[in-house]
């Protein structure tokens, strides 16, 4: 059934392809010497002959380039799970000092993430895996351990790890706004000179 299913949705392909068409136009100009007498007695061959010369000589059919969203769909999708990590966040129970290195991060990443600003493609993969991967690990890692040593007391406390991870996160998208600071400093400054040395 499935082979019988495919079948014809080949041969609908196969008759809107280049190959095909290349081919019946070459064909087309074989009955046009047929009509003219120039073919002869062996016109069909001609016929055959010229479909099968086009459908080779024509280019291979090529797939669609696939289309992928551009920065600012990527940054929509990228706030929406965003929305969903700080609502997330805002149930966990954390210490005092994880809660607040977790709310700076938070509104860190909130900025960044404001429309108009990051579009670069690297930056918006830091973006997207730190909302998306190392923030809610960290904070689920940290969730599951504290459990555990609560039954193993003496181990190392869990929020050290935690803090460390949410500084180094931290410094991670300090890194991203550092770069739009510069970039923005630089386009102010560049348009102080041109207005600058319009005006001699």
């Amino acid at each position: 059934m499935a082979t019988s299913d495919r079948l014809p949705n080949r041969l609908l392909r196969y008759a809107e392809s280049r190959k095909n068409l290349t081919g019946c136009a070459a064909g087309l100009a074989g009955l046009a010497l047929t009509l003219t007498g120039a073919a002869g007695a062996l016109w069909p061959l001609v016929v055959v002959g010229l479909y099968a010369a086009g459908a080779l000589i024509a280019p291979p059919e090529r797939p669609d380039t696939p289309c992928f969203p551009d920065a600012g769909e990527q940054l929509d999708a990228l706030r929406a799970d965003f929305t969903k990590l700080r609502a997330y966040l805002a149930e966990v129970e954390l210490p005092p000092a994880a809660r607040e290195r977790v709310d700076e991060l938070a509104e860190l990443l909130d900025a960044l993430l404001a429309p108009g600003w990051v579009s670069d493609p690297e930056q918006l993969h830091v973006l997207a895996r730190a909302v998306r991967q190392d923030v809610p690990e960290a904070v689920d890692t940290f969730v599951r351990t504290r459990w555990w040593s609560r039954v193993t007391p003496g181990a190392e406390p869990p929020e050290r790890h935690l803090e460390r991870q949410l500084s180094a996160l931290r410094e991670e998208a300090s890194a991203i706004a550092d770069e739009l600071h510069e970039a923005e400093a630089l386009r102010q400054q560049t348009h102080t000179r041109y207005l600058e040395e319009r005006n001699r």
